[in-house]
């Protein structure tokens, strides 16, 4: 008897939710096809638009939606946010952990606009879990809002978060029974504990009957971070006592890419690896990632398969920073309430990142003062060392 109130309750919790769903907001659609990848996609890609502003179009939040490709009923569905304040979610989709990534070797751009090749990512996360990946704060990838200065801080970027999750869960209740996680890197270490303890603190609690917990990754936590960015680069012996000013020449986000000029050459063979690195230099440091998604991302054949709005976003970027509010200083406390509460959490750190230094982590979640239930260890996949 307890069990079917509980689930009379839980539907009483959606019906009264749903009456803040507009009729604006665009279900997801399903991608079938993607330009610069050979023949039908073989996993599920919905891509769609929420609206969280009062009238029709004041605030539409774009989204990428990947189903497991392994049993999407019961495996953990995540919300995905990436850094920044303000990069698109297009970049753990093709540049980190997403099913797709661009075939570098063999990229070429010419007058006659040829497309990036896209090629499957055989460890990607959607082997296991169904992920949300979220275009926040607004101005980011192909959100928009009438009024963009007024709808980018911190915490507006938490609400929103909070907001958009609470209506696409009444567009997706088939996903309300599954394990559920925030996760995100890089200046998403602030927003995210946050989001997470809203949800916590609200109605979202009791929807989300199995709300586990978050993950981040390389993430911002202290904003003190930058002291550890000289002691990282003289540990990963990239400079010497006394040459560390020459790591501005370097590419902070990932030491082991090039930085390069904007006035890239016209084609990019195989030899780009080569030749950017050649430019090397502290004038500009500029990402390969910016240049080849910007350049895919503004195909107009792109734009239609992904079902984009036309008119509602110009020139696409992978990183919009502009007018951001900074209002979050430190998310540590955050962690430490919710460890309190009980929800699990994974931070995980690569040795690459001269921006948020793994040096950094183990710093503030020493200061956490926990128990160390298993010492530092390396751990083994298929017998070799993976980290």
């Amino acid at each position: 008897m307890i069990s079917n109130w509980c689930s009379y309750f839980h539907i009483l919790l959606l019906l009264s939710l749903a009456i803040f769903v507009q009729i604006s907001s665009q279900i997801g659609t399903k991608v079938e096809v993607l330009p610069g990848f050979e023949g039908p996609l073989p996993f599920e890609l919905q891509t769609g638009y929420i609206g969280l502003g009062e009238r029709d179009d004041d605030m539409q939040v774009f989204y990428y939606f990947i189903k497991s490709e392994n049993d999407p009923q019961n495996d953990p569905l995540m919300l995905w946010l990436t850094g920044g304040p303000g990069c698109s979610s297009v970049s753990a989709i093709l540049f980190q952990f997403g099913p797709l990534a661009f075939d570098a070797d063999i990229v070429e751009y010419d007058e006659t606009g040829t497309l990036p090749n896209l090629i499957l990512r055989p460890q990607s996360w959607t082997k296991g879990c169904s992920i949300i990946f979220v275009d926040l704060p607004f101005g980011t990838g192909f959100s928009y809002a009438k009024n963009l200065t007024a709808q980018r801080s911190d915490w507006k970027l938490v609400h929103h978060t909070h907001q958009f999750l609470r209506k696409w869960l009444i567009h997706h209740p088939e996903f309300l029974s599954n394990e559920f996680y925030v996760g995100g890197d890089s200046y998403s270490g602030i927003p995210v504990p946050a989001i997470v303890q809203e949800i916590s603190n609200g109605i979202m609690k009791l929807i989300l009957r199995y709300f586990q917990g978050y993950l981040l990754g390389n993430p911002i936590t202290t904003n003190r971070e930058r002291n550890q960015r000289i002691p990282f680069a003289h540990g990963m012996g990239l400079i010497s006592d006394e040459l560390y000013a020459c790591f501005s020449e370097l590419n902070p986000e990932h030491i082991l890419k090039p930085c390069y000029e904007e006035d890239l050459p016209k084609k990019q063979e195989a030899q780009w690896r080569r030749s950017l690195s050649q430019k090397l230099g502290a004038r500009l440091c500029k990402h390969y990632d910016d240049y080849i998604s910007n350049q895919w991302a503004n195909y107009e054949s792109v734009r239609k398969s992904l079902h984009i709005r036309e008119g509602t976003v110009g020139k696409w970027q992978r990183c919009y920073k502009t007018d951001f509010e900074y209002q979050i200083s430190n998310s540590f406390e955050f962690h430490a309430n919710l460890s309190a509460k009980g929800y699990r959490s994974l931070i995980y750190s690569g040795d690459h990142d001269g921006l948020a230094p793994l040096l950094s982590t183990q710093a503030w979640i020493r200061a956490l003062n926990y128990s160390i239930v298993e010492d530092w260890r390396s751990w083994l996949h298929q017998g070799q060392v993976a980290g």
